[in-house]
């Protein structure tokens, strides 16, 4: 394109009613103009001048598109020399596909107006993004994970009752820290995390879940995934073993997926996980991770012989056993159960826990128990691989803790918990007596409603979306769906007592939908 031409060109794209600004116009047709090279390298352009007076719009805005352009590489422009395309030869390389794409439609400049041309331009960007497919473990992670866009309401699993948390108190303590704000609280944490923060967890620990730790063994994270995911990087490598319970949290699941470690999903009963004889024939893993506390999901608890059964393998064979202490608090009618790790003698136990239920999933924070031998590498690598930061946040949390406020606020939320599970499985048998049990119901947040075998739960929880219930279904949770057991976690803590038996309802009419036998 000469540049007496141009002028005339950009006259008749640019659109002064169409809301966009001029000068976002004029920046966008020039620019396109010379990466199709209808503006060749070495083209002079014409002067801010005479530009604007050819299109009839303030020199200072062409002033500004051509400093914008210089800045971007696309032209040069010096005092008295006048302005030229700068040579971009580079994108032969790097963009031919593109350019030769953009030169087979006839010509660049039959594009349209600068919005009709960002519009067509959109889907070759699109196909251009899609092109560049997902790593194996990347489609294998988008496939199966199991977050929601749906975050809360009835009766989303795992989510806590937000708004009974004590927040004029934690207000009050995070004021009294910004009042007298210590520097050191606004950079990066010491490796483990805040020293504060870590003393009175040891001291909560030992008392309420018989966990043998010092402070300098506990290392602060942002939640169960990268405790685990600490814990993965820094024993074992890719290609290793683990062990999982079959069914098992996804969350974890996916962070096992992504390190290529080789999961291998041993079946649950009655008494948590349970090995069978070719398990234990094969090679042994080198991790193991288990909820021995409260299953996630079913809710069975861990047998004392199989807590014993698992430490002497892992003793035996040299296995780590990771410990996720998932909802231990939450139990009713009878007092938290030790944790796994207090029973371990030889150090091999990695025991992981979250505030996220017990206070709320925004605070995101959780910590780790390394073993001793290996507490000062826990923390080492927390600060290399994370740089964490949230010091102020983590002060604050030390302190309701010191204060007593945390546990009297676990000790009102298990009395809450405990009343809206019991008028969930109310709701249940009311509707259904015993032809779709709820099982796992004296422990943590959620139900598992069992449906019969060979029912689709995955179509039940869709159809319970479009009523606006959010369920999850418990096939997946399992490692192969052909063996998954069918059924729905039904989450009720974050249900109001009064709102449950009606969203009950709904749900039930969701599940007589999809299942005529209960119709």
């Amino acid at each position: 394109m000469r540049a007496s031409v141009l002028s005339d060109w950009l006259a008749q794209r640019i659109e002064r009613g169409s809301g966009q600004p001029v000068y976002r116009q004029l920046h966008w047709l020039l620019q396109q103009a010379i990466l199709s090279r209808e503006l060749p390298a070495g083209a002079r352009v014409p002067s801010s001048r005479l530009l604007a007076a050819e299109l009839g719009i303030a020199r200072n805005t062409v002033t500004q598109v051509y400093e914008q352009l210089v800045l971007e590489g696309y032209v040069t422009s010096a005092t008295g020399r006048g302005t030229y395309v700068a040579d971009t030869s580079p994108d032969e390389i790097v963009g031919a596909a593109e350019i030769g794409s953009l030169r087979a439609r006839k010509n660049t400049m039959e594009f349209g107006s600068a919005p009709e041309a960002q519009a067509r331009l959109a889907p070759t960007q699109a196909q251009r993004t899609a092109a560049r497919a997902l790593s194996t473990r990347g489609a294998r992670l988008i496939a199966g994970a199991g977050v929601s866009k749906r975050q809360g309401g009835a009766f989303m699993p795992g989510v806590p009752d937000v708004s009974r948390f004590p927040a004029r108190i934690w207000t009050r303590l995070h004021n009294k820290y910004w009042r007298s704000l210590r520097p050191d609280l606004l950079t990066y944490a010491p490796g483990g995390g805040l020293a504060l923060l870590r003393h009175v967890l040891a001291d909560y620990l030992r008392t309420s879940r018989s966990v043998r730790c010092s402070p300098e063994q506990i290392i602060i994270t942002t939640g169960i995934h990268q405790s685990v995911d600490l814990a993965v990087r820094l024993l074992s490598d890719p290609g290793d073993t683990i062990w999982t319970e079959d069914p098992c949290y996804w969350g974890v699941r996916s962070v096992m997926q992504v390190s290529g470690l080789k999961p291998r999903p041993i079946a649950v009963d009655s008494e948590g996980i349970n090995p069978s004889p070719a398990d234990f024939a094969a090679a042994p893993p080198k991790l193991i991770l288990v909820t021995p506390s409260h299953q996630y999901p079913l809710g069975m608890v861990m047998s004392l012989a199989r807590r014993r059964m698992l430490l002497e393998y892992a003793r035996q064979h040299q296995c780590w056993i990771i410990e996720d202490d998932y909802d231990s608090e939450f139990r009713y009618g009878s007092r938290p159960l030790a944790s796994l790790q207090g029973l371990d003698t030889a150090g091999q136990v990695i025991y992981v826990g979250s505030f996220g239920k017990t206070l709320f999933p925004g605070l995101r924070v959780g910590y780790l128990v390394a073993p001793e031998p290996l507490a000062e590498s826990f923390a080492t690598a927390s600060a290399e691989l994370y740089r964490e930061g949230q010091l102020l946040q983590q002060a604050v949390l030390a302190e309701f803790i010191a204060e007593g406020h945390f546990t009297s606020h676990i000790r009102k939320m298990r009395a809450l918990y405990g009343q809206r599970r019991q008028v969930l499985l109310d709701a249940v048998v009311r509707r259904y007596g015993d032809a779709l049990p709820a099982m796992g119901g004296d422990a943590g947040l959620h139900v598992v409603m069992q449906l019969p075998e060979g029912s689709d739960d995955r179509a039940v929880a869709e159809a319970a979306l479009a009523r606006n219930i959010v369920v999850r279904p418990l096939s997946g949770y399992y490692s192969e769906r052909e063996r998954a057991a069918s059924g729905l976690l039904i989450g009720y803590a974050c249900v109001p007592d009064e709102e449950i038996a009606p969203a009950f309802e709904m749900l039930a009419e969701a599940i007589d939908a999809s299942l005529p036998a209960f119709a």
